[in-house]
């Protein structure tokens, strides 16, 4: 090879190193899961939206059409059912609920999940059921103590 050859070689290598770490850092896989705080937030934002079986939109919710709808806000992808969604994540005990984990709920058996919601802290959860979005004590002595089945973090 001729001296011009080489340093031709060398230049075009120099330049594709160059060009390869100037690239930038490809967003959509390095983006950070959103905080609990923004689901919350996003949830919020639906308060009083009316319940509707089968709803995933802000025109009507049912409970895992709003938890699905609040988290592909913030691009969060949950599968559509409570039951499925029950799968995903990791388990936490009640005590160590933060801000945007999934507490889910046994309404109609005594052994399938059948409600979730969205825990907003202080032993409140966003959700939508019969009189649709609101924010109700997971505590309630009068339904939803009895009922809670666990939680599933997901963030």
């Amino acid at each position: 090879m001729t001296m011009l050859k080489k340093a031709l070689v060398s230049l075009f290598a120099v330049i594709t190193f160059a060009a390869v770490i100037t690239q930038p850092i490809d967003t959509a896989s390095a983006a950070a899961k959103p905080s609990g705080s923004a689901i919350v937030k996003e949830g919020k934002k639906h308060l009083g939206v009316r319940y509707q079986y089968g709803g995933t939109t802000p025109k009507g919710f049912d409970c895992s059409g709003f938890t699905s709808y609040t988290f592909k806000k913030k691009n969060v992808k949950l599968p559509r059912t409570a039951a499925e969604q029950y799968k995903k994540g990791k388990s936490v005990s009640k005590k160590n609920l933060k801000a945007g984990d999934l507490v889910f709920f046994k309404t109609t058996s005594k052994t399938k999940i059948s409600h979730v919601g969205i825990y907003a802290g202080n032993n409140k959860f966003i959700h939508s059921a019969g009189k649709g979005v609101a924010i109700t004590s997971i505590n309630d002595p009068y339904y939803w103590k009895s009922k809670y089945a666990g939680a599933r973090r997901v963030l």
